[in-house]
């Protein structure tokens, strides 16, 4: 079964990697007064200090347990680094791939089988360009509230709620967004152990898109927002190109291969249905749903010395 973060470490090899961090208070080496530095004047030698240091180190380290184990039932923190293990030179190759898709191929994702040789998973972001991440989705879009509050401070809009109200929206549109996403997966029989998690990260794209539009705007509008013809051109483009984007990444996601589809009779025909309807909900998510988000969060109010001129 294929999965995007590789194999957790075994517990095992996690405790040992805990304990090598070792005391750094312990003196290490010879040990007694001497390897103890002048500036504690031998406290750190004394026997009811050092019971001290390994009863707090042994409450830190049984509070960090019990964080992990309680956190790690809602979040997978494990693929959550999956998400993260990206480079320098992938965050630009990925930047200009989302922004200009049209030409680029392959789109399917590289893989690598498990050590037991039947099992295997994605290869991360670092390795792989196809590969969604995690990183640019929430740059993005905390640069998007950042932004739109600051563009909105020099047209001379802005009040104390847009901050809050901002961030309320684009928070909301990508809640809606992935309940959405399930709701139709779960409605078209589609199921994948990483899918949650790649929806999340391919419904943040969409910010890097709206950034451009905003920045772009502004400078061709001289604080006009994103209206006229300046606004809705680049607008435009870059709704199309994060259309064409997610219909060619979340292929894999939303239209798995399925060995039904390699049957013969029945089976072929209900596939092929199944498959047709996949690709149309595939093609009204990526072109209808996201000109509408997209819309939404980049609608950007003139100034008060515009709006006059």
């Amino acid at each position: 079964m294929m999965r995007s973060p590789p194999p957790p470490a075994p517990q095992q090899q996690q405790q040992q990697q805990h304990m090598n961090y070792g005391n750094p208070y312990q003196p290490q080496g010879g040990g007694g007064a001497e390897a103890v530095h002048p500036a504690f004047g031998g406290f750190m030698s004394d026997p009811t200090a050092q019971m001290g240091f390994q009863v707090g180190k042994s409450a830190v380290m049984a509070g960090q347990e019990y964080v992990e184990s309680n956190f790690n039932r809602y979040v997978n923190v494990s693929a959550l680094k999956h998400y993260f293990n990206v480079s320098n030179s992938y965050v630009l190759n990925k930047l200009f791939l989302v922004l200009f898709p049209w030409r680029h191929k392959p789109w399917s994702r590289q893989q690598r089988i498990a050590s037991n040789g039947q099992d295997g998973y994605f290869l991360p972001p670092r390795e792989d360009l196809n590969s969604p991440d995690m990183y640019i989705p929430v740059m993005a879009f905390v640069t998007y509230i950042l932004l739109s509050t600051l563009l909105a401070g020099i047209r001379g809009a802005f009040h104390p709620e847009l901050l809050g109200l901002t961030a309320t929206t684009a928070f909301g549109i990508v809640i809606f967004e992935i309940l959405g996403l399930k709701l139709g997966c779960y409605l078209l029989s589609i199921s994948n152990e990483s899918q949650l998690l790649d929806l999340v990260a391919y419904s943040g794209y969409k910010f890097v898109g709206i950034i451009v539009t905003l920045i772009v705007a502004e400078l061709l509008n001289r604080g006009g927002g994103t209206g006229g013809w300046a606004g809705w051109t680049v607008f435009t483009y870059t709704f199309l190109a994060n259309a064409f984007f997610l219909l060619r990444s979340l292929k894999y996601v939303l239209l798995p291969e399925n060995s039904s589809d390699n049957a013969r009779g029945a089976m072929h025909t209900v596939a092929r249905g199944q498959r047709n309807r996949r690709t149309q909900f595939l093609f009204f998510y990526s072109y209808i749903v996201q000109f509408g988000f997209m819309w939404i969060l980049s609608r950007q109010e003139a100034g008060p010395v515009a709006a006059a001129t």
